[in-house]
């Protein structure tokens, strides 16, 4: 597939700075960006060490098999440096990685580690040289618990570059903000939302706020929320929608009130969800997680079918699934998770898709607030062409 001309930009612009920040909208394909720089490193460099780091196990998993399915990383030597599991030689012990780094330079071999946030910290300890590391979501990174090791590598390693859709900035001297250049760099490219719009490598999103009935005394909120989903559908006509649910124990009450299944069953909808402590289900039947995205991703592809997945924070960022076309607020977020969860239904989809449905119940108070929100972060991203920057200000 041939590179896009913001995705060239990007190279061009990684292969004159050694660090800064990628600012790209969701659904740009950052990726890309990552995969061909680390193969213009591999051409290049004898023997190289890159690292890329991903706020979940889950989203570290899948940037390896981006990269490797593209075919030109299969002389390079893989370790994952986190708590999952995986195909691939993984661990979080220090020796473990400095044992695996060794047996690269023994042997002439590039290697690729793929990391978390929460799991950098171990792969500073190694001490291993680190020629490149590209940081994924990179709003993460300015957290309190993350901020040391990536404040590392910014300094130890040859090459480092943030990417993100959503920057996260600081006015106050006690938290990190990516605003602070010494550590995160410049901006060295930055994409709006409008111009991929305009070249059809996105779609811009419509927002749907509908007031909804406020509930009675002894009324069952469950009763509302399945309204709330079905008149998604009904006056919609959507296929595949994403609902953003306010605990798992919303998700968990929804499933077990007999009239949200039922109702999604006539209409010939399937029905799936995911959450830390539930873990994966689909249908009633608990799958593992790979079952689960592969699952969610054949049925994206498929333009006939009809499913709604459920969650309450894992889908929000990161993950790449085609085809979703609703997403349904029941919960308040802030500007980065909106901003990320908007990015999940603007993904080009199939002939009749045109756009990404963004809905927002509101009733009395509840929901204004998000209303808002969601409001100003499509006038921000899609109408001024600017990212949803989140600042913090003490």
């Amino acid at each position: 597939m041939p590179l896009r001309p913001h995705q060239i930009d990007a190279l061009d612009a990684m292969a004159n700075n050694p660090k800064g920040q990628v600012i790209v909208p969701t659904g740009g394909g950052k990726t890309m960006c990552m995969i061909e720089d680390a193969k213009r490193v591999f051409r290049t460099q004898e023997v190289a060490t890159i690292v890329v780091v991903a706020p979940r196990i889950l989203l570290a998993e899948q940037l390896c098999s981006e990269f490797l399915e593209t075919g030109e990383f299969n002389d390079v030597r893989v370790m994952h440096v986190h708590s999952g599991e995986t195909e691939h030689f993984s661990s979080t012990k220090v020796s473990d990685i400095r044992y695996h780094n060794y047996l690269c330079y023994e042997s002439n071999a590039h290697q690729m580690i793929f990391t978390t946030y929460h799991s950098l910290h171990r792969v500073q300890e190694s001490n291993i040289v680190v020629d490149t590391i590209y940081f994924d979501e990179a709003h993460n990174s300015v957290q309190r618990n993350f901020i040391g090791p990536v404040e590392h590598f910014s300094w130890d390693s040859d090459r480092s570059y943030f990417f993100t859709a959503t920057p996260k900035h600081s006015l106050t001297p006690f938290k990190a903000g990516m605003n602070d250049s010494d550590i995160f760099g410049e901006v060295i490219c930055q994409v709006s939302a409008p111009k991929l719009v305009d070249q059809g490598y996105i779609l811009p999103p419509k927002v749907k706020v509908y007031k909804t009935d406020i509930l009675k005394k002894d009324e069952i909120t469950f009763d509302v929320e399945c309204n709330q989903i079905m008149n998604n559908i009904d006056d919609h006509k959507t296929k595949k929608i994403l609902v953003c649910a306010k605990s798992t124990k919303q998700i968990t009450g929804l499933i077990s009130y007999p009239k949200f299944l039922d109702e999604l069953e006539g209409r010939g909808y399937d029905c799936m969800y995911i959450t830390s402590k539930t873990g994966a289900v689909i249908n009633g039947k608990k799958v593992s997680r790979d079952e689960f995205f592969e699952t969610l991703s054949t049925w994206g592809k498929d333009e006939d079918k009809k499913f709604v997945v459920l969650h309450h924070s894992i889908l929000a960022e990161g993950i790449n699934v085609k085809g979703l076309e609703a997403v349904l607020f029941l919960r308040s977020m802030d500007y980065i998770g909106i901003s990320q969860t908007i990015g999940r239904v603007i993904r080009k989809g199939g002939k009749d898709k045109t756009y990404g449905l963004v809905c927002v119940p509101v009733y009395s108070k509840v929901g204004i607030s998000t209303a808002r929100r969601v409001q100003a972060v499509v006038d921000t991203v899609f109408e001024r062409g600017e990212p949803a920057i989140s600042v913090v200000k003490r």
